[in-house]
């Protein structure tokens, strides 16, 4: 087995409403290059924090997680998000696309933050619309784009920097029977024929059918894992 691309040890979120809430508890996982993984579970079993705390949108109260062999809890608030803008990729429910820009500015703006030649980002730009099929719609605001649509857009920005893992949060949620499995599929392509790296959080069976592994939270701890890693 290769290193892990993305590891986490003992990792623990605690938030501290009230008497304070367990949100993540001792969890222990090892990402592969290559791998999808899909994390479901009952709502409030901590998956989105798990994922946020992946992303390096939250800091643990314990424990550690290890990306490309960089330590989490050794970067700076500045150095964990230079992390998020060039290793990591990031899908949401709500696709979070800036209204005010077309598809392609949208795909375009993680490489302009990391200072990318405007010439090399026009190219990405254009072929990673094309990799998720929607080239046509490149000058479109994501007003004038469906939801199966602007899910393309966002998924396309999500690799415009080469991420070495995607994190994908209920991608499928906020779409209809047919476009979720129009993303599923993608997904399921983009890692196959790419090798990128998912770790895709839903309720969604249809994303369990397609990952090698699926992990189960429950009350923020690991219940099962199945599937087996790929080397």
């Amino acid at each position: 087995m290769t290193e892990p691309v993305m590891h986490c040890h003992e990792l623990t979120k605690r938030f501290l409403a009230g008497d304070g809430v367990l949100a993540v508890d001792n969890v222990d996982l090892s990402i592969q290059k290559g791998e999808f993984v899909a994390i479901t579970g009952a709502s409030g079993s901590g998956k989105t924090t798990l994922l946020n705390l992946l992303g390096g949108i939250d800091r643990p109260t314990y424990g550690e997680i290890i990306l490309d062999n960089r330590k989490y809890s050794r970067l700076s608030e500045s150095g964990l998000a230079r992390l998020r803008r060039t290793r990591l990729g990031f899908v949401f429910q709500f696709f979070n696309l800036l209204t005010d820009l077309s598809a392609e500015e949208n795909v375009a703006l993680p490489m302009r933050l990391v200072g990318l030649q405007p010439a090399l980002i026009k190219q990405k730009s254009l072929g990673l619309l094309r990799e998720v099929s929607v080239e046509a719609r490149a000058s479109h605001a994501p007003y004038e784009l469906s939801g199966g649509e602007q899910q393309r857009v966002a998924i396309a920005r999500a690799l415009a920097n080469d991420p070495l893992v995607v994190l994908a949060d209920e991608p499928t949620g906020n779409l209809d029977s047919n476009n979720a499995r129009a993303i599923i599929q993608l997904f399921k392509r983009l890692n196959r024929d790419k090798g990128q790296t998912f770790v895709v959080v839903s309720h969604d069976p249809h994303v369990a059918e397609v990952a090698h592994r699926v992990v189960t939270l429950v009350d923020g701890r690991v219940a099962s894992i199945e599937g087996r890693s790929q080397p």
